[in-house]
Parts: C-alpha cells; structure tokens; sequence
C-alpha cells in the first residue's frame, strides 16, 4: 500500500499531482468528502464515485466508539463494511477527543477522557489510535495530536507541540506497516511555533504531513498566513494536507500555498441547512424568491439535482423537511467542489491558476444574479 506522489505542474506554490496507493489514482489538489460514521452523511457510495470521488474521510473516534473498529475488522474492514472500494483516510481521533469529550487528563502516555455518548471513562494513547485504524483498515493514517484552541498561552502552545511530537513518534513506532502514516503540524496561530513543529515532524519518515488545529473558528487571515508559511516548507516529494477546510474560497487560497488533500464537513452540512455553492456565491434555497423560479440550482452544473429539479422545488422539499432535500442538496455541493478542484488542476497545468482564482472569487462574491 505505498503511496506515491508525482508532481506534474507548478504555477508558483500551487500544484498539480497524482497521488497513487494501491493503484487508485487521486488527482491532486483534491476534496475529500467526510464519512463520519461510515457514510458520507446523505450520499450513496455509487454517487461518490460518479462525481468523481476516489478518496474520502472516516473518523476514527466516532467508529471506534460505534459501532466498534473490532467489529469492523471482523467484518472485512471499513471498506468492506461500507461497500467502497476506494480510498480512506482516517483521522486520528484526537480532534474529537478534544472538542466532545470531558477531558480527564493528558500524559505522554495519552488522554483520558470521558466519551460523548455514554459517559463511559476511556484512554486514547497513540498506539491505541494506530490500533484502531489498522483495525479499520484505512489507507491514510493519522498520528494522535493535541488541538489546543485559538487563542492560547505561546507557554500552552509550546508545551502541546511537544507533547504532539512526541505522540507522533509513538504512531509511527506502533504501526505495523498496514496504511501510510500521516503526521500533523500543529503551533495554533504562532508562526514560530508552527515552523518548530514542522521541522521536528519533517525530521522522521512520515508518507504525508498535515496541517491541523486551524479552521476553527479563527480569522481567515491567521488561516491564510500559517498556510503560507508552513506548506512551502513541506517536504516537496510528499502529499500535504489542510484538516478541515472547505469553503469554495479558503480552498483556493490553500492550493495557492501549495496544499495538496482537503477535507470539511461544511458541503454536506451546509447542503442539509439549504446553503448550495453556486458560481456565484451561496444561495439560500429557502428564500421566497425562489418560491416559483423554474430554473435550476446552478445552469452550469450537471449534477442530478440540478439536471432534473428546479429551484422552486427544491425550495419545497427544504421547507416541507423531507430527505430528498438534504440528499439532492449534498450531491450539489460535492458536485460543486469536484468541479472546482478540477478547474483548479487545469488552471495550474496551464500556469493560469492566479487568474482563474482572481476571476472565480469576483464572481463568487458578486451574489445571485437576477
């Protein structure tokens, strides 16, 4: 299952590639849709891959807590499990760990903490993270780290990326060559900090590197900036990865720094609350002006929501509460960013890529035409 990574364009510090494991190829740069629980929240596996979707996310908290990562393996693994034959990657839980659950104490042996569903008092450390995605099967690993929030003491902050150093060292001890690994950076919003974690993590035999604990709530601009400077920084020969973020215009400011794999919830959430992407900008299909508009979500799109149902009747399924709604509304917004990330790969292999971002923003934040 090694991964490979070749490189076919640059247009400053965006990049076009092809990230190879197990023969499937990924083209990059490339969104990742998010299977919680072992499903894209909404979306049928067949529908993944006729968008175009080859590599998707599972959270290994969520299945380990249910239905079991033992469970899984005795069942063929997650792939097996969910019936997708394509690529996952697995995060390592740690998110999760930190931002639902009652936290009891934090060693360098792990964390201990209390689970969001039952209360029951549980231990992640990293040989149990890797564990648990060996179990699964996952084709990219996550090391554990620590998510300290945005704002937080340069004292927190520098004792946390120790500690996440550390907790990478132990994943990559622990894993038994099933699955490529990938480290994460972390540093909050100091730079140095930041570049410190980098060059630790940079310093071991990782298959990938990531960037996490941004796209939580911060101002773009410290997003925009960390990326900046860390991800030129990255290894050139290997995949980098931004956890955690897929709004339309924070993903091209990304693939500008250089970042390769994307993942967010935000598609398929916004899609279940009636927030489609359209060229230009969100629209909100619960607005009465669409009550009795004929046209379709987005005219340029070929998605079936948009093929075969007109905006009036979208408006009616969101507001009457039924599943089709929040069903055809996810296959749009997938739809959308594959397309995207699509354009985005020509525009670099083309070396036009800061034109095609500068044109797409403007008419993205132009709003609805009439």
């Amino acid at each position: 299952m090694p991964l490979t990574l070749q490189i076919h364009a640059l247009d400053g510090e965006a990049r076009a590639g092809t990230m190879t494991i197990r023969g499937i190829e990924v083209q990059t740069p490339a969104f990742m849709p998010v299977g919680t629980n072992g499903t894209v929240k909404a979306v049928q596996v067949e529908s993944l891959k006729t968008m175009g979707y080859n590599l998707i996310l599972g959270n290994t908290y969520h299945l380990h807590l249910r239905p079991g990562d033992e469970l899984i393996r005795d069942l063929g693994g997650l792939h097996q499990f969910m019936n997708w034959d394509q690529l996952i990657l697995t995060d390592s839980g740690g998110f999760q760990v930190f931002s639902l659950a009652k936290l009891n104490k934090v060693t360098r042996e792990g964390v201990t903490f209390q689970n969001h569903l039952d209360g029951s008092r549980m231990f992640l450390s990293p040989q149990k993270a890797i564990e648990i995605q060996e179990n699964l099967g996952s084709d990219i690993m996550m090391v554990l780290d620590e998510c300290l929030p945005i704002p937080s003491t340069k004292e927190q902050v520098a004792k946390s990326i120790e500690l996440t150093t550390d907790w990478a060292k132990q994943c990559l001890e622990a894993r038994t060559g099933q699955g490529n690994l990938f480290a994460i950076v972390q540093g909050a919003d100091f730079e140095d900090l930041r570049i410190e974690s980098l060059e630790s993590l940079t310093a071991m035999d990782f298959d990938g590197f990531a960037i996490g604990g941004l796209s939580v709530g911060e101002a773009k601009e410290i997003m925009y900036g960390i990326a900046n400077a860390c991800v030129p920084r990255l290894p050139k020969d290997k995949p980098r990865y931004l956890m955690g973020v897929g709004d339309p215009l924070d993903l091209l400011e990304a693939v500008e720094a250089g970042v390769d794999l994307f993942d967010c919830v935000l598609p398929t959430r916004n899609a279940r609350n009636g927030s489609l992407f359209t060229p230009y900008g969100k629209l909100a299909i619960k607005q009465l002006r669409y009550k009795e508009d004929p046209r379709p979500i987005d005219e340029t799109c070929s998605c079936p929501a948009c093929a075969s149902y007109s905006r009036a009747y979208h408006r009616h399924l969101f507001l009457a509460g039924e599943m089709l709604s929040g069903m055809l509304n996810s296959l749009h917004n997938l739809t959308f960013l594959h397309k995207m990330m699509a354009d985005a790969r020509a525009a670099i292999q083309e070396g036009r890529f800061a034109a095609f971002k500068m044109d797409f923003i403007t008419r993205y934040n132009s709003g609805q035409p009439d």
